[in-house]
This record gives structure tokens, sequence and C-alpha cells, in this order.
């Protein structure tokens, strides 16, 4: 008798990998090694996952998912915003995993002019569309907001996590962090793809 495809296999070799990632970073991260941690062997990886960058990727787009299910459990860019840091906190090693690799997720290289940030960034995209909700407009009207918005929360996120800012001062950077979103939200006309921006009604 033919064996039966696992439907949850994948879901498995996914969840091994990002088990060896936290306990041994890039080095535990082989297509043997992660095999073994789903229960399986080296073939059945390969007959999912191409090579090892392809495993990656596939990670990477399994983090973004859950990224996205929880930013969707925030109503306002605001909460969106808590929700990022928080999630980096919680899990440093995904962090750090995500933004070791994102590269994997920009398509390739191509000749004229770069291609659009949310067509590699699922959960840019996602910022943006959130953006014209709160304020108007459309969703490539926030590009340079979004931009903005990644940038100051990857920044917070990181001297958090680098442990750069001196001991005692972390909440009052997370203030700083909201404050600084909350005027960027009030004042985005700055960032508008438009000249004169949205301003919020």
């Amino acid at each position: 008798m033919p064996r039966q495809p696992d439907p949850d296999l994948e879901n498995r070799i996914l969840k091994a990998a990002q088990v060896l990632w936290k306990r041994g970073g890039d080095k535990a991260l082989t297509l043997r090694a992660v095999a073994r941690a789903a229960g399986t062997n080296t073939p059945a990886v390969y007959r999912r996952f191409r090579d090892r960058q392809d495993l990656v990727r596939g990670l990477l787009l399994h983090t973004a998912g859950r990224m996205r299910r929880n930013f969707e459990a925030g109503g306002t860019i605001e909460e969106i915003a808590e929700t990022y840091v928080d999630w980096a906190m919680r899990d440093p090693h995904e962090y750090e995993l995500f933004y070791t690799y994102g590269r994997e997720l920009s398509p390739a290289k191509g000749h004229g002019k770069p291609r659009p940030i949310r067509e590699s960034r699922p959960n840019f995209k996602f910022l943006e569309e959130q953006l014209a909700k709160q304020l108007g407009g459309s969703a490539e009207d926030h590009t340079r907001l979004a931009l903005a918005l990644w940038a100051l929360l990857h920044g917070t996120t990181m001297l958090l996590l680098s442990k750069s800012i001196p001991d005692g001062h972390e909440e009052e950077l997370r203030r700083a962090c909201r404050a600084a979103v909350k005027t960027l939200l009030e004042e985005p006309g700055g960032f508008s793809a438009k000249s004169g921006g949205k301003a919020r009604k």
C-alpha cells in the first residue's frame, strides 16, 4: 500500500526550523537538523523546499503571517505599533531571524525603477492600507508615512533589544515612541505622496 502524504508535514518542518533557530541561530538551521527535529527525513524536506534559502523564505512568510494576525487584532495604527514592539520583546529570536533574512522576501533585482516595497513585505502593504483607513486617501498615498513608522518602531525595538539605552529608561523610550507615532499620525502631510498630504479628519 502506498504511503499517504502527510498534510501537516510542511507546518511541522517550519515549526522545527523555528525552534532550531531559537536554540542555535544560523548554524543550527540545516536541512538535516530540521528534518530530524520534524520527525522526517531530508528528502521529504527537499520535496517541500528546494534548498535552505527556500526553507528560510518559507519560515519568514510563516512569521509574517503570525505577525499579520497579531496586527489585525489591533484596530488602530497606535495599537499596531504597540503590538510590533511587544512582539519583538516577547520573541527576540524570531525578530532577529526576520531582520537577518528579510532580504530573502525581496524580488530579484531587475533593471529600471525599483519595485514597490509592498510587493516584498506583505505587512508593509497592510500598514499602508490601515493608514488609508485611518487617515483617508489610498494606500499608495501613505508609503512614506509607513516607512517613517517602520523606521521609528524598528529603531525603538533595536535600542531595547540591544540594551543600548541605559537601565531604567526602557519605559521612557516606549513613551517617547508612542508620542512620536501620535505626532506622525496627527501631522502626516509631509509624508504624503501627494503635495499637501492628507490631514486627519
